[in-house]
């Protein structure tokens, strides 16, 4: 009987879901250890991936590329993805077939984080790298925009208030930016811009369509006595061409805006930091998108950008502290930084030192 009960030990120690649990071969979710050295073997994995926001994609490159120059790890793989993309791949599971980090132009929604936890994913480290202004942007040759958030609203919403003192909503009715306010071009509307599943898309709902939309008293109101229906009110973009959908490629917006003189691309700073010979800004509130307006807070569309790691795969993908302590040390983070250099707003100190605690308590976390 003793005979038979080591038998069926060894065949289900023989099994790699099982075999962990008998001291050998990968772990329950098919992870290896992370001893820099043996992690890809086993059906584990020793390069780190990282999906998420288009946004951030660029920073994440730059620290990707300095932490494969600098370190004995192998440089990052990065998917730009969207950030509500991103959190639809990250949250899905643990283990080797899942991203270790997240890139995202917003905060992780409270939905968001219960399918993480439904999926097992219930460790994570929410690391916030700095701020970011959402541009409005056209051609260097083409006419300079002044645009308020109430005309960014007219412009681009699916329907509009029919007048000022009407508690009636119409069809967008406008063509040209001059329907929407006289002091601008009669040049036909063409914005391109984010998919829903982009953070920047998130974002610009609510800090310009919304905003926009509170210009008209009874929409105001409908935000604590209706809040589904003042949503779909400021939320909802047209669908009739005015507005384009451009995808998660924002190097592509620009590309078509200096094809195309009289459209209009929404996407981050960093884009048009790094296209100023191609690209200019509008002003938003009669305020340019400028580096020291966004940092100060004058610019008025401006919101933080993070980053999520998986705690559980810290311990067993190869590289994974290290690569979070080179994205927020002084040299990538700090004022004079290297992320700096390309249109990141770097953190106050306090909000640093913050973020560094937390990327020091990850590793000692469980999933």
């Amino acid at each position: 009987m003793k005979a038979r009960r080591l038998s069926l030990v060894l065949l289900l120690c023989a099994l790699p879901w099982i075999a962990a649990g008998c001291g050998g071969g990968p772990s329950s979710d098919g992870m290896a250890p992370a001893d820099g050295t043996s992690a890809g073997s086993g059906g584990g994995r020793d390069q780190i991936r990282i999906v998420g926001s288009s946004t951030v994609y660029p920073f994440a490159t730059k620290v990707a590329e300095q932490f494969g120059r600098t370190s004995r790890f192998p440089t990052p793989v990065i998917e730009s993805t969207g950030s509500g993309g991103g959190f639809k791949l990250f949250c899905a599971g643990v283990g080797v077939a899942h991203p270790d980090v997240t890139n995202a132009s917003r905060a992780i929604k409270d939905s968001e984080r219960e399918t993480c936890a439904a999926n097992g994913v219930e460790g994570i480290t929410e690391v916030k790298i700095g701020y970011d202004g959402i541009v409005v942007a056209n051609a260097l040759q083409a006419p300079l925009y002044d645009l308020s958030r109430r005309d960014l609203f007219l412009a681009l919403a699916k329907q509009v208030p029919q007048g000022e003192g009407e508690d009636k909503l119409v069809d967008n009715p406008n063509q040209t930016w001059q329907d929407v306010n006289p002091d601008l071009p009669a040049v036909e509307i063409e914005v391109l811009g984010p998919p829903p599943t982009s953070g920047t898309r998130d974002a610009f709902v609510e800090l310009v369509m919304e905003e926009g939309c509170q210009e008209w008293s009874w929409i105001k109101d409908l935000k604590k006595s209706d809040e589904d229906r003042f949503k779909s009110i400021c939320h909802t973009l047209r669908e009739d061409g005015a507005y384009v959908e451009a995808g998660e490629n924002d190097n592509l917006i620009v590309q078509k805006l200096v094809a195309n003189h009289d459209a209009l691309g929404i996407f981050g700073y960093s884009f048009l930091e790094e296209n100023q010979d191609k690209l200019k800004g509008s002003h938003v509130d009669g305020v340019a998108p400028t580096f020291d307006n966004i940092s100060s807070g004058t610019y008025p569309v401006s919101r933080p950008l993070f980053f999520y790691v998986k705690n559980a795969h810290v311990r067993v993908i190869p590289g994974m502290q290290e690569y979070v302590r080179e994205f927020t040390s002084d040299r990538a983070m700090g004022p004079d930084g290297y992320l700096a250099e390309i249109g990141l707003i770097p953190l106050p100190a306090d909000e640093l030192a913050a973020v560094r605690a937390a990327v020091d308590a990850m590793g000692g976390g469980g999933n």
